[in-house]
């Protein structure tokens, strides 16, 4: 109830995927075109709320850098994931994009509970995929500071080939997409066909029950 005034729940859609596999214009494309209020509760919005000393917080790479950090990530995360569940049921859409991997210095079964935070919430879960050739491509034209890229000596950098690697684990998901082979208005109209004709989105469901199990 909002105001005194019952409300739809808003539909939830999250884009899992390695930096710069394009999932952030998939978010801008969604926002642009989709019907209704879509909020972008992603990694980089969480970014910019972390405190710095913190940071990257829910973007730590794969690898076990960062340990230290590490025993915030459930919380980050929960918290994000509760963030996402409370705008559906206030009856805002959203679409987040995150890199769920569990590649850290001891496992943290992240994943699982935040599907579980989503129980009885209408939440597809899309993969995006990208070859890591076009991920490289991608990054040597990123200027950011601090982002890893490759060169003669090191084309393929370990942080990159981690996240190419660890990223889509275990691989359940209610629709994939390939940002090499479809632009981010295609990757776009795929979810939003998805959404329109179906089946039910089961993938945090799933997720949710292997905590369980």
């Amino acid at each position: 109830m909002v105001g005194g005034c019952r409300v739809e729940i808003g539909q939830i859609i999250v884009l899992n995927g390695a930096p710069r596999s394009g999932k952030s214009s998939i978010v801008q494309v969604i926002q642009e075109t989709f019907d209704g209020a879509w909020m972008n509760l992603g990694v980089d919005v969480y970014a910019r709320i972390t405190p710095p000393g913190y940071r990257p917080g829910i973007g730590l790479r794969p690898g076990g850098e960062r340990a230290d950090l590490e025993i915030y990530l459930p919380q980050f995360y929960a918290a994000l994931y509760e963030s996402i569940a409370a705008h559906s049921r206030a009856g805002l859409n959203v679409v987040a994009d995150v890199g769920h991997h569990d590649a850290y210095s001891k496992p943290l079964n992240i994943l699982a509970d935040c599907a579980r935070r989503l129980a009885g919430l209408p939440a597809l879960f899309v993969g995006v995929r990208c070859p890591i050739e076009i991920i490289l491509e991608r990054r040597a034209q990123t200027s950011a500071e601090g982002y890893v890229t490759g060169s003669r000596d090191d084309p393929a950098p370990l942080p990159v080939r981690l996240w190419q690697d660890e990223v889509h684990k275990p691989g359940i998901y209610d629709l994939e997409v390939d940002t090499s082979k479809l632009s981010p208005a295609a990757c776009a109209e795929a979810i939003r066909q998805r959404l329109d004709a179906g089946p039910e989105a089961t993938a945090f469901r799933r997720l949710a029950q292997m905590r369980a199990d």
